[in-house]
């Protein structure tokens, strides 16, 4: 077990010390120089021959021990593991699945799987103003992706101007890396420009020649797919994703334009537009051809399956794949093998194996999986995290644990990355599609049981929101309900959101919205309005369901008592119940909040005349975290005062970027070394320091969200310590020993 070694030698120097304290009574032996020099030499040598740096040798607490382990990612660590997001896909006749995608934060926007595993990246998607796409084909010799290429300032390598985007094919050999060409443009010359307009939209080949979906200028393109020349081109409005039948014709998706709705079209190589066409999909965004020559069709409507259609004359829909109402059968939103949800890409081996990625809805994450010909699931690849982090269900002991969309069920018997299986996702982008997880980025996940009922509260990178989700299992099954949201005044005196959602909001200061009627849209009449100090420091959500909001002025302490729960399951807050409380004076700018009623103490932090802050990064925690004892009494002196890792040159090298308070210790990460300072909470001393461990490759990516760390304490004393990791896609738990 990691740190056994220390805990070893602080009870062995424990029993030292006693046997030091009986001889020290007898004064012939304290008054002994002799003594003193053996003993502080003998002490020395054992710390030093060691080389221990134990919490006991500064505090005299036992450091804790811990292991690592993580949820949301098929693979713990290394370059290859599975994407944050998969947006189309390529199945080859041996199995191989190739993808892109816009964006992955390790630089996995294209990848290679095969047999369960990633195979490899396609190279050099990623960094100096370069990322993926949504296209993606493969012939006998390359690998054809669209990417798009920013411009680089006054780089002496081939980039475009200030202000202008590359939309481009780029060509790869089949391991996945650049295959460049005569007249390629970029660095590496495998840059093929097609538009600086509108992003490449679809891909595919036919012996000698790549097709391309101009979006921009309603065009397929036609090249050579060796020389990369231009060959010819004919109109198409609206052109996606493309795949080529067996006689060498074209299928191509023709995108929706405002009610016209999209359609699957038929074209010669030439550009001749043939009879045939589906229009009868409500929308369409994956085609292929599997291994019989049928056209499969991803239905990401209502149906939320595969269909399957003989082309052979008009097309006629043979078969589907999939329950239909994918995740929504049956229970809403429990993860079951044939429930898909959000396709993005499909296809099939030449074994008739069939091939399948959902992506969820506003990117959720990826979800791959491989069915043998009858429809048995032979596996399934997961990324679904991307800047979220978790939280324990307190009624289950943290058996459930929640992210922004997915719901884990924890086996902790079983080794690391073992012990989750996912079990639900919580969003219904068709029964409530003004769920605000369709229309924001939610990251910092809060789950409490208020009056015995579970609830999850989402905020975001920013601060600017809280939402709150009620659950009822009768009516929706695993589904999050949209039930209510907080949000904070905009400073220059316009919406709080702008755009237009949610619909009927106030035009000015900050509101609260709850869903009265229960049907999860926003309406006008469920408006609560007022006008505050536009900064916000962070937000909790304490036991007894009350919230709590800090901005960053002298009286920055905003709490809302819980109201009561309405007749439809909302939790109700308002602004006339609201309690304004000043800012303990130590605090120059408060940062983050957390109180707990069962013993009436408050964690404040933020920073302080004693240590400023350097600049203004708005994100992090401060420099200070202070305890308040009896803080519904009305004390403001604190217990004691923790100097947190901050900031003290200007180069924000060094910083915390959130904190948990659960059980006997605070919890404190920092932002770019993931690092978890582990305190107690009695007496505020540093008790411990945790880092990645071998489980995830002892790595981890920049915490980049204010809740980036989420502590809770089993009843069996251990803790499960959740930690943002967005750059390798999971989320990593610490489970430490109390």
């Amino acid at each position: 077990m990691k740190n056994k070694l220390p805990l070893q030698l602080g009870k062995f120097c424990q029993r030292l010390n006693r046997h030091i304290k009986k001889l020290s009574q007898t004064r012939r032996w304290h008054k002994s120089k002799i003594f003193n020099f053996l003993l502080s030499l003998t002490v020395g040598v054992i710390v030093t021959s060691i080389g221990i740096t134990t919490d006991w040798a500064t505090t005299g607490t036992p450091a804790l021990t811990y292991k690592t382990s993580w949820i949301g990612n098929t693979f713990g660590s290394g370059n290859l593991r599975v994407q944050n997001n998969i947006e189309a896909m390529y199945v080859a006749a041996d199995g191989k699945v190739y993808t892109n995608s816009h964006w992955d934060e390790a630089g996995a926007e294209a990848q290679i799987y095969k047999d369960g595993k990633v195979i490899s990246a396609i190279g050099d998607t990623h960094g100096w103003s370069r990322s993926g796409g949504k296209a993606v084909a493969v012939n006998s010799k390359y690998i054809y992706i669209a990417m798009s290429q920013g411009a680089m300032g006054k780089s002496k390598e081939d980039y475009p101007a200030e202000g202008t985007t590359w939309y481009c094919v780029r060509r790869y050999d089949l391991s996945g890396k650049p295959a460049p060409f005569p007249e390629g443009r970029g660095w590496d010359k495998s840059m093929l420009i097609t538009s600086t307009k509108s992003e490449v939209t679809g891909l595919a080949t036919v012996g000698s020649e790549l097709y391309v979906s101009d979006f921009a200028s309603d065009r397929i393109r036609v090249y050579n797919t060796d020389t990369m020349k231009e060959l010819r081109s004919f109109s198409l409005a609206r052109p996606g994703t493309i795949t080529v039948d067996r006689q060498g014709n074209l299928w191509i998706i023709q995108s929706k334009n405002g009610s016209n709705p999209a359609k699957i079209l038929h074209y010669s190589q030439a550009g001749k537009q043939l009879p045939q066409q589906i229009a009868d999909v409500v929308e369409p965004t994956a085609i292929a051809i599997d291994h019989q020559g049928r056209l499969l069709v991803a239905e990401n409507g209502p149906r939320q399956q595969m269909l399957t259609y003989d082309i052979k004359d008009k097309p006629v829909q043979v078969s589907s794949f999939g329950c239909k109402g994918g995740i929504y059968a049956g229970i809403p939103g429990e993860v079951r093998d044939l429930k898909l949800y959000g396709i993005t890409g499909v296809g099939t081996d030449s074994a008739g194996n069939i091939y399948i990625n959902s992506n969820g809805f506003n990117k959720s994450g990826t979800d791959l999986r491989k069915f043998s010909p009858s429809g048995k699931q032979l596996w399934q690849l997961l990324g679904l995290i991307f800047v979220d982090n978790a939280d324990a269900d307190p009624k289950t002991d943290g058996v459930d644990v929640f992210t922004k969309q997915e719901h884990y069920l924890m086996d902790y018997s079983q080794p690391a990355g073992k012990q989750w299986t996912y079990k639900g996702y919580t969003l219904n982008a068709f029964k409530y599609p003004q769920d605000p997880r369709l229309h924001t980025s939610p990251d910092g996940t809060f789950v409490r049981r208020i009056k015995g009922k579970p609830f999850l509260f989402l905020t975001n990178m920013y601060g600017s929101f809280l939402q709150i989700y009620r659950f009822n299992s009768a009516t929706d099954g695993n589904i999050a309900i949209p039930a209510g949201m907080f949000v904070g005044t905009n400073g220059k005196d316009k919406k709080s959101i702008s755009g237009n959602w949610p619909p009927q909001q106030p035009e000015k200061g900050e509101w609260i919205w709850r869903d009265s009627n229960g049907n999860g849209a926003f309406e006008k009449n469920e408006y609560d309005s007022s006008k505050d100090y536009p900064f916000i420091g962070g937000w909790w959500v304490d036991s007894k369901g009350d919230v709590w909001k800090t901005l960053r002025t002298e009286d920055g302490i905003r709490h809302y008592p819980l109201q009561g729960i309405d007749a439809k399951g909302n939790p109700i807050y308002s602004y006339s119940s609201m309690q304004k409380q000043t800012t303990p004076k130590i605090f120059t700018d408060l940062r983050r909040i957390e109180y707990f009623p069962e013993t009436d103490t408050m964690y404040l932090s933020g920073f302080t005349g004693d240590h400023p802050a350097i600049g203004d990064d708005n994100g992090i925690v401060g420099s200070e975290i202070a305890r308040f004892d009896n803080w519904s009494q009305g004390n403001r002196t604190p217990r004691y005062r923790i100097v947190i890792p901050h900031d003290t040159t200007g180069k924000r090298e060094v910083s915390t970027a959130a904190m948990s308070i659960a059980g006997e210790y605070v919890f404190a990460v920092t932002m770019k070394t993931a690092e978890v300072y582990v305190y107690n909470t009695a007496t505020g001393t540093q008790v411990q320091k945790l880092k990645p461990g071998p489980e995830v490759g002892s790595e981890s990516g920049w915490i980049d969200i204010p809740y980036g760390i989420r502590a809770f304490r089993r009843s069996n004393g251990e803790y499960l310590v959740f930690v943002e990791e967005d750059w390798k896609g999971k989320v990593i738990i610490y489970r430490l020993m109390g």
